[in-house]
């Protein structure tokens, strides 16, 4: 079984991941920023469960949390980066500070957590990176320049970091979700088309990961069609993006 730092690992899918690893009988570090929340885990799967409590943001404590493993364990056989924010960017009131705020903790904190993770995976039994993108970033849309921003980044990241880690044995997967009902998207004014529930989410993560694909993408239609309308020419995207876009209040 292997030895796991699953990030984000209190709520959504990273709370239904935790549990489906630790069933499968995996030793998991299970990240957040509140021990309370991961507690009843650690009661339930004993000796299975290291907590690593501390706020991504801070490279210090990246630092920590994984010294904690590394203490624990010696070394990791796979990471999971799956926490995560969103923020929205209304219109009319753009707003910089939220496009950083978003930023940091979407591609910055997941750069510490991949730097601080790779000595460790470096040691490991078929060590896999695994990091959470998203599927806007295939489309642009309106309101979702700060979030979509940071996965096109993280994108970027992921596929060419692979390439250098493909060489060093460490095999990379980057998941692209479509909605997924978690505390964050119950807070979206807007449809949600082909919403999945984070268990059924996580049981498609989990039952593809043995295959170390490049990329896992969920619902398969919904990002089907992402891609076709995001390789459309730019000018039938901002038409497109025009006909769906909400008007600046006030």
């Amino acid at each position: 079984m292997s030895r796991c730092w699953l990030t984000g690992a209190s709520s959504g899918i990273g709370a239904a991941l935790a549990l489906r690893l630790l069933e499968q009988g995996h030793q998991v570090a299970l990240g957040g920023r509140h021990a309370a929340r991961l507690e009843p885990l650690a009661e339930r799967f004993p000796g299975q469960v290291l907590l690593a409590i501390g706020d991504l943001d801070a490279p210090q404590q990246v630092a920590a949390i994984c010294s904690q493993i590394e203490q624990a364990w010696g070394a990791l056989d796979l990471v999971i980066l799956n926490a995560g924010t969103c923020e929205y960017l209304e219109p009319g009131r753009f707003d910089p500070v939220l496009v950083e705020r978003v930023v940091r903790t979407n591609l910055f904190a997941v750069s510490h957590c991949i730097q601080q993770a790779l000595p460790l995976l470096h040691r490991g039994q078929r060590p896999h990176l695994v990091v959470m993108g998203s599927s806007v970033s295939w489309l642009a849309l309106q309101r979702a320049g700060a979030y979509g921003a940071s996965k096109a980044a993280v994108r970027y990241l992921v596929e060419s970091l692979r390439i250098d880690l493909a060489a060093e044995g460490i095999d990379t997967t980057l998941v692209s979700p479509g909605f997924v009902d978690t505390p964050l998207t119950r807070r979206n004014d807007f449809p949600m088309p082909q919403l999945w529930s984070a268990e059924r989410a996580a049981g498609h993560i989990i039952n593809r990961l043995p295959q170390r694909p490049l990329e896992i993408a969920f619902p398969g239609l919904f990002t089907w069609v992402l891609r076709l309308l995001g390789a459309l020419p730019a000018g039938l995207r901002m038409r497109l993006g025009q006909r769906l876009a909400r008007k600046a209040e006030g």
